[in-house]
C-alpha cells in the first residue's frame, strides 16, 4: 500500500540536470494528488509507483506535502517538463527515442515535430490497440516493436494508471535505458490538446483551464481526490 510519507521521502527534489541517466535502466514516473489517491485503491498501481526509480512531483499538492512533511522546498516537475528535458538530452547525444501509445494520427504529428525540432534524434512509434486490457499477443507485439527499434528513451502514453502498470509488468522485457510514463504529454506535444498557458502554470493552477474545458472527465480528481489527499496530508503530519 502506498503511504504519503514514503512517497514524499522518495519524490525527486533536485534539478533535472542532476538526474543520472543512461547508466542503468531507470523507470521514471510522476505523481500528483489524484494518482496518489488512485494508487491507494489499486495495489498494482501502488506497486508500480513504489518500485519506480524516480518519482517526479507533478502537482502543487505534492510540492505542498514535501514542505509540510519534510520542510523541503521543491518545485513541480510536470511530465511535459521531463519530456522536453529528455528530448534535449537525446538531441545532444543523438539518441533513439520511441513513443508507445496514442493514435496513429497523434503519433504522426509527434514524429513530424520531433524530426523538425530535434533533427539529430532518430524517432519511431507504435500505436497499441485501444482497449481496457491488453492480450498476451498485444503485449508481445508492443515489446517486440520497442526492442526492434532499440531506443535509448521510451515514452509511454496510455493514461494513468494503465501505463504505469504496463511498464512495471513488462520492464524486465524492455531493452531500454530510460522508460517514462507521460500520458497527456503525447497530446500536448502533438498539438491535439492544448496545455495550460505559462500564466496558469506559474500560479500553480495548471489544472484550472483543463477542468473548465473537460469538467466531466476531470471534476473527480479536483473535487474528490484533492480533499482526500489534503486529509491524508494532515494525518501524515499529525501521526
Amino acid at each position: 500500500m502506498i503511504k504519503l510519507k514514503d512517497v514524499i521521502v522518495k519524490v525527486y527534489s533536485k534539478d533535472l540536470e542532476e538526474l543520472s541517466l543512461f547508466n542503468t535502466k531507470k523507470i521514471i514516473n510522476t505523481i500528483n494528488p489524484h494518482s496518489y489517491c488512485e494508487a491507494k485503491k489499486d495495489s498494482l498501481f501502488s506497486k508500480a509507483l513504489n518500485e519506480s526509480d524516480v518519482i517526479l512531483p507533478d502537482g502543487t499538492g505534492i510540492v505542498l506535502a514535501a514542505k509540510v512533511i519534510q520542510g523541503k522546498t521543491i518545485k513541480k516537475i510536470a511530465g511535459a517538463d521531463l519530456h522536453q528535458f529528455l528530448l534535449e538530452k537525446a538531441q545532444a547525444k543523438k539518441l533513439n527515442v520511441f513513443y508507445l501509445g496514442a493514435s496513429e494520427n497523434t503519433l504522426g504529428l509527434i514524429r513530424e515535430r520531433v524530426r523538425k525540432e530535434f533533427p539529430a534524434i532518430t524517432v519511431n512509434t507504435y500505436s497499441p490497440p485501444y482497449k481496457p486490457a491488453f492480450s498476451l499477443e498485444d503485449n508481445e507485439n508492443m515489446i517486440a516493436a520497442v526492442n526492434k527499434f532499440n531506443p535509448d528513451i521510451l515514452f509511454v502514453g496510455m493514461t494513468a494508471p494503465k501505463q504505469e502498470k504496463w511498464v512495471d509488468t513488462n520492464k524486465a522485457f524492455l531493452n531500454v535505458k530510460v522508460i517514462t510514463c507521460i500520458g497527456a504529454v503525447f497530446d500536448f506535444y502533438a498539438g491535439t490538446v492544448k496545455r495550460s498557458s505559462p500564466f496558469w502554470i506559474k500560479l500553480g493552477l495548471e489544472w484550472l483551464p483543463r477542468l473548465l474545458k473537460e469538467p466531466k472527465r476531470l471534476w473527480r480528481r479536483n473535487f474528490v481526490s484533492t480533499p482526500l489527499f489534503l486529509l491524508d496530508l494532515v494525518k501524515a503530519k499529525i501521526f
